[in-house]
């Protein structure tokens, strides 16, 4: 998977089972990446250990930031794109919100019940 996070160490904020998918959003995350992540949603089929899919906030470029210090990063196997500039996405229930969302367009579980863990 192209731009797969490369995840030293990160300290879980929030967990939820979309569907089959155990979806966890990640702060405090220590990379080896060359881009600044504040957090990941990391989705995970059922009984598999690696997630599929991906939804990172990270900080923008400083020569990029006049639309906002974070973006929205998808990825999956079939691609890495940004999807959002924004200031708002630093804050982890703005995050939270749009990643979830953004996952279950991707993964086809719109109509799939969203039930917070932790």
């Amino acid at each position: 998977m192209q731009d797969r996070p490369n995840i030293a160490t990160a300290i879980p904020k929030r967990r939820y089972q979309v569907g089959d998918y155990a979806a966890t959003v990640l702060g405090e995350i220590e990379s080896s990446d060359p881009r600044r992540y504040r957090f990941i949603l990391a989705m995970v089929p059922g009984g598999e250990r690696t997630p599929t899919l991906y939804v990172t906030c990270e900080a923008t470029p400083p020569k990029e930031s006049a639309q906002g210090n974070y973006r929205l990063r998808l990825i999956n196997e079939a691609m890495s794109e940004v999807m959002d500039t924004a200031d708002r996405w630093g804050d982890l229930d703005s995050f939270a919100d749009q990643a979830l969302k953004l996952a279950a367009q991707a993964l086809g579980l719109q109509r799939e019940q969203q039930k917070r863990l932790l």
